[in-house]
């Protein structure tokens, strides 16, 4: 019987501590806003709506150099998601990724384009519930020196009461089910996928 209580108690704790570290990340998703800052270049995680208006929007501003999206359809071409406007900034430095299909993958293939350019700061754009853990893979693959800038896009599928909407509810604790795997992956294989430094 003792033993019983024993896992009991210890499965309330655990419970109570999940639930303490669910609320945190919903409130830090919420939480998470767009900095005043001009980094070198704007990435992109294609895939959810608003997310490359946001960033074409950015770059046509002249807030970066760079304007990368990240996980293109490989059938898309590039006009089709940069339309060249008279009296505004061109595609010159619109680059499409179209091999990566899942967070990781868009890392390090980002990574890739990151080191080629000798970018050194991004402002990281993607839908708010899978910013935080979008910005810990790319903390953890990108050099140590690329200084990283969340910018999130809200979108219709998540509500800030989340607590009383039962589709924001899963679709949160998906997300923080995924970081924590992710958390717990990047205790033991960070250092194998993140390169040393530039090569400058």
């Amino acid at each position: 019987m003792t033993f019983i209580k024993g896992i009991f108690s210890l499965l309330i704790i655990t419970l109570v501590i999940l639930a303490v570290l669910f609320v945190d990340f919903a409130y830090k998703t919420f939480s998470l806003s767009p900095q005043e800052v001009k980094p070198d270049a704007i990435v992109v995680l294609t895939g959810g709506r608003g997310r490359v208006e946001e960033g074409i929007r950015l770059y046509r501003d002249n807030q970066a150099r760079w304007l990368f999206l990240v996980g293109v359809d490989p059938a898309v071409r590039k006009g089709e998601l940069f339309r060249e406007q008279a009296g505004t900034r061109g595609g010159e430095g619109v680059i499409l990724e179209k091999v990566s299909r899942n967070t990781l993958e868009n890392a390090i293939y980002a990574r890739e384009l990151v080191v080629r350019h000798q970018v050194h700061s991004i402002k990281l754009i993607t839908s708010r519930y899978h910013m935080k853990r979008a910005t810990l893979i790319f903390r953890s693959v990108l050099p140590r020196e690329v200084a990283i800038y969340p910018h999130p896009v809200d979108s219709k599928n998540l509500k800030e009461a989340w607590w009383s909407h039962g589709g924001s509810f899963r679709l949160l604790f998906s997300e923080f089910y995924k970081y924590c795997l992710f958390r717990f992956f990047f205790l033991f294989g960070s250092g194998e996928l993140r390169p040393a430094s530039f090569n400058l």
